[in-house]
């Protein structure tokens, strides 16, 4: 639970991040987008200025064409109407000119040119003026006449270079301000296509966490309710072998006690021989009950109550005794070698379970080897552990079985009509990994057997 919990944990990292980044990445597009609404709107008002400023200066240059006109039809005509137009004209001049000083942009060359500009105006309005004036004073004044109208002409000519250099200027930072809003639009609008696309990735992505969690949570509650089915049916099986076996172990333990009753009312006076079915009862009934003790410790490891209580037993007679009770059981009078190397004092093992260890490694060694083979039970002590091993010159185990002889029930090709059940390995293994130790086996088929049990200490 709790590395699901730190899984999730991570999980729920990652999405927060992710919603985060999407929030990020909408905000980017939304401030693109904005940015770019106003940079249209600019460009627009830029656009627009300008064609007010280009404007302007063609009513500047057509108020000054109408004011030159005026005052020549005054003067060679003598006409009011032409004097009236010429005033309105100037008037337009003067106007247009307080236009031109708002509607340009500011630079420095513009404002150079339109002060110069004003002060062409102003010196060719002077002149304009002084004309009109000459001819109320005296009519036939032409050749001061013509000298004005040269003057003026000069100027025009300097005003009309300068409207044109004016005009050129604002077309041109008319066309490299909107060059530039293009390329600031362009860029903007790629940050919104990235940025749309990321955010639709990191959505999708997200939308696959979340479906690969949902999918997870139902594989785990389905995972935990098989478990919790499982833990319900070893309990059932444990209560059931448990009963089973306590059933079994009555009537067992009734048919060891009497046998040996007879064993001994029956050993003075009747042939040895004639006790061997005797024997044969006792040693039946001694093979079922460990059976049933094999069953019953599987099933307990199985369902996780199987009990380890260690304690310090005595080594070298442990398996004295042990040896010693397979000699009284033993039908086929297999030679049991004991063999001990280094000095065996105390070792804090759990009795039963190293029973139950190497009962069955002896009786499987007994089962399948010839009859009077020799057996060997090896005790080694170290700093470390303690080391156990059962040899046997029986028919050995395939090499390609070798990993499968510790589960439940398996039993290798070559056991023909032995009989067995195939447990007794398997509670070997349990045994041994609630000793924390290690179980090993070297075979050769028609050669023998080798089991090393290692037990730390």
């Amino acid at each position: 639970m709790t590395q699901n919990f730190m899984k999730w944990s991570i999980q729920g990292k990652w999405i927060a991040g992710g919603f985060c980044l999407t929030l990020l990445l909408m905000a980017l597009v939304s401030f693109a987008s904005y940015k770019n609404t106003i940079e249209i709107r600019e460009s627009a008002d830029k656009v627009q200025h300008t064609y007010q400023a280009l404007n302007t200066l063609t009513d500047f240059y057509a108020a000054m064409s109408v004011a030159e006109s005026g005052r020549r039809g005054y003067i060679f005509l003598g006409s009011t109407q032409e004097l009236e137009r010429y005033q309105t004209a100037a008037k337009n001049m003067q106007s247009e000119m307080q236009l031109l000083q708002h509607q340009i942009h500011a630079s420095y060359s513009q404002k150079q040119r339109l002060a110069l500009l004003n002060s062409l105006v102003n010196q060719r309005l002077a002149l304009l003026q002084q004309s009109i004036a000459l001819y109320m004073k005296d009519k036939s004044a032409f050749q001061a006449q013509s000298l004005i109208t040269k003057k003026s002409i000069d100027i025009r000519e300097n005003i009309l270079k300068i409207l044109q250099e004016i005009k050129a200027e604002e077309q041109d930072y008319l066309k490299s301000s909107l060059q530039q809003s293009q390329y600031s639009i362009q860029y903007r609008t790629t940050i919104e296509i990235l940025g749309t696309v990321l955010s639709f990735v990191v959505v999708s992505s997200l939308c696959f966490i979340l479906y690969r969690q949902w999918v997870k949570h139902d594989e785990v509650e389905a995972l935990e309710r098989t478990l919790t089915q499982e833990k319900e049916l070893n309990e059932l099986k444990l209560r059931l072998f448990s009963m089973i076996s306590h059933e079994f172990r009555t009537p067992l333990s009734v048919i060891l006690l009497s046998s040996q009753l007879l064993k001994e009312i029956l050993q003075e006076s009747v042939d040895e021989n004639k006790l061997k079915n005797l024997y044969r009862i006792q040693s039946s009934a001694k093979l079922m009950n460990q059976l049933i003790t094999d069953l019953l410790t599987l099933t307990r490891a199985e369902a996780g109550k199987l009990d380890f209580n260690p304690q310090l037993i005595n080594l070298e007679t442990f398996c004295l005794n042990l040896l010693e009770d397979f000699q009284l059981f033993d039908t086929k009078q297999t030679v049991i070698h004991f063999i001990k190397y280094g000095r065996c004092y105390r070792a804090n093992m759990d009795e039963k379970l190293l029973y139950s260890i190497l009962s069955n490694l002896l009786l499987n060694a007994i089962k399948y080897s010839p009859q009077g083979g020799n057996i060997y039970l090896f005790l080694k002590c170290e700093v470390e552990a303690t080391i156990f091993q059962v040899k046997d010159e029986g028919i050995g185990i395939p090499q390609h079985e070798q990993q499968k002889i510790y589960e439940p029930f398996y039993r290798g090709q070559n056991v023909e009509n032995i009989v067995g059940t195939g447990l007794g390995l398997a509670v070997v293994k349990k045994c041994v990994e609630l000793h924390q130790g290690e179980i090993f086996v070297e075979s050769e088929v028609g050669v023998g057997t080798t089991f090393t049990v290692k037990i730390p200490h």
